[in-house]
C-alpha cells in the first residue's frame, strides 16, 4: 500500500547545490525529503543539516543514475520498497564537462546521455504514471539556457539540455489533464560546483549578477511549478544572450572555439 499522507519531495541530485537548495527549500514548506546522489559523503552530511534545521524526515538514497536501470530501481525502491509515490519529483541531477569531444570522451559522453536523457526520460514517465492514477503531483526538469546555445565545447550537455526543454514541454500538456504539473526549468548560470569556476570568478560573477545563487533560482523555480508553469527562463540573460549568440556568423564562432579550446 502507498502511503500518501505526508506531503514527500524527491531530490535527485540532492545532496549539494541546487538540488540541496531544493531540499532546503521544500524543507522549509513542510516536505519530507528523499535526496539522492551518487556522492555518500554528500549525502549523509546534508541529510543530517536538514535533520537538524527543519522538522521533518529525510531519507537518503546512494544511488549512481548515470546506469542505465537507475530509474527503474529508484522507482522500485521508493514505491515498492518504502511505499512512498512522492508529490514532487525534481529532477536536478546533472554532469558537466567543456572540452572538443574524442574517443577517450565517450565513456562520460555516455554517461550524460543516461543520466540527462535516459533517466530523466523513465524518471517522469514511471512516477508520472503513479501520479496520474493518484490524480496530483509535480515533475521538475532541471534543463538549461544551453538548451538554446548549441556551440562547441558544451556539445552534448547542450544538446541534452535541448531534449530536456523540448521533452518537459511536450509532457506537461499530457500530464495536465489528469492533475499533475510538469514543469521545466531553463536557468543561465548559477553559483554551483557544477561549472567548476574559481571561487575568484564566481564571487565576481553573483556581484556583477551575471551568476546568480542556487537560492534565487529555486524559489523562482517552486513558485512557478506551484502555478503551473510550463517553462520557466529565469534572469535577463535568458532573453539576450541567445539572441546574441544566434547573430553570431559562423567564422566568428570557428574563431572564438580556435581561442579558447
Amino acid at each position: 500500500m502507498i502511503i500518501f499522507a505526508r506531503m514527500t519531495a524527491l531530490i535527485t541530485g540532492g545532496s549539494s547545490g541546487m538540488g540541496l537548495e531544493y531540499a532546503r527549500q521544500l524543507a522549509e514548506r513542510g516536505y519530507d525529503l528523499i535526496l539522492v546522489s551518487n556522492r555518500q559523503d554528500e549525502l549523509d552530511t546534508a541529510a543530517a543539516a536538514l535533520r537538524a534545521q527543519y522538522p521533518v524526515e529525510v531519507t537518503v538514497r546512494f544511488q549512481d543514475l548515470a546506469q542505465t536501470d537507475s530509474s527503474d530501481l529508484l522507482y522500485s525502491w521508493c514505491v515498492d520498497e518504502k511505499n512512498i509515490l512522492p508529490d514532487i519529483v525534481v529532477n536536478n541531477a546533472g554532469m558537466f564537462f567543456f572540452k572538443e569531444l574524442e574517443t577517450e570522451d565517450l565513456v562520460r559522453v555516455q554517461a550524460m546521455l543516461n543520466l540527462h536523457v535516459a533517466t530523466v526520460t523513465r524518471t517522469c514517465i514511471l512516477f508520472g504514471n503513479a501520479m496520474k492514477k493518484r490524480g496530483s503531483g509535480y515533475i521538475l526538469i532541471m534543463s538549461s539556457m544551453a538548451a538554446r546555445l548549441p556551440a562547441p565545447g558544451i556539445t552534448v550537455y547542450s544538446a541534452t539540455k535541448a531534449y530536456l526543454r523540448s521533452f518537459g514541454r511536450s509532457l506537461s500538456f499530457e500530464m495536465k489533464p489528469y492533475g499533475v504539473g510538469v514543469t521545466t526549468v531553463c536557468p543561465a548560470a548559477i553559483a554551483t560546483p557544477l561549472y567548476r569556476l574559481s571561487e575568484k570568478w564566481m564571487r565576481l560573477g553573483v556581484r556583477t549578477g551575471v551568476i546568480r545563487t542556487p537560492k534565487w533560482l529555486v524559489a523562482r523555480a517552486l513558485r512557478g511549478m506551484f502555478r503551473g508553469r510550463r517553462l520557466i527562463s529565469p534572469s535577463f540573460m535568458n532573453i539576450y544572450l541567445p539572441a546574441l549568440i544566434a547573430l553570431l556568423p559562423a567564422p566568428i564562432e570557428a574563431a572564438l572555439w580556435k581561442k579558447f579550446r
